[in-house]
């Protein structure tokens, strides 16, 4: 009828990293006018917590009992390759950041895209208790950074700004989970070292985006 309307995707890591990847991209590709939010508790939780492209290194799942050996895809860095109107990260731990991206994204026209990282106590193995806490850890140990970006310019999210200036261990997020049971100190070590490059990296993009604003 030609009226503005607010169309939103909603699906989780598995069916968007992987199995859906084709139509999403297609979707950003050509600019269609929607907001997709990626809700990411790094497992196709759906049908009994089974390994997904996005689950993360030295986790456990059903279909990795001894821990997986790869790498999480970086989704975020292909959806970037796409050149979007609007993109961000959250976590349930921080629902106001969350409530503000959403409405900040709607407000903006084409295509945008909020990946959530949501623990997902049966499927991490932690108390639903400790829920916020996990999620609290992601953040300030720098594995999970919260940020946004409009085209070119990257912004880094109150939480996320001083979780980076003086990031805790990675080991003090993993320990509280099940999931992370058979990660040995190799590998710990392992896992910091990536999200060390990885906090390097964005804080490379932060500064050239800040040169080029």
């Amino acid at each position: 009828k030609g009226q503005k309307t607010n169309v939103i995707v909603y699906a989780g890591d598995g069916g968007t990293a992987d199995i859906g990847i084709q139509a999403l991209s297609g979707a950003l590709e050509r600019g269609e006018d929607f907001l997709y939010i990626c809700y990411d508790n790094e497992a196709y939780g759906n049908t009994g917590m089974q390994r997904s492209g996005a689950t993360p290194l030295g986790a456990i799942t059903t279909t990795t009992p001894n821990g997986k050996r790869v790498v999480k895809k970086d989704l975020d860095r292909i959806i970037e390759a796409h050149n979007l109107p609007y993109q961000a990260t959250a976590c349930a731990s921080y629902p106001a950041d969350i409530y503000n991206k959403v409405k900040k994204a709607l407000s903006i026209p084409g295509p945008k895209f909020l990946h959530i990282l949501a623990p997902c106590p049966p499927g991490w193995k932690t108390p639903s208790e400790k829920t916020v806490e996990v999620g609290k850890l992601a953040v300030k140990s720098g594995l999970w950074v919260l940020w946004e970006k409009e085209y070119d310019k990257l912004t880094i999210s109150a939480p996320s700004r001083a979780a980076m200036a003086r990031p805790i261990p990675v080991t003090d997020y993993l320990k509280m989970q099940g999931r992370f049971k058979k990660v040995d100190e190799k590998l710990a070590a392992e896992i910091q070292a990536n999200v060390d490059k990885n906090l390097r990296k964005i804080a490379a993009e932060v500064k050239i985006s800040e040169e080029t604003a």
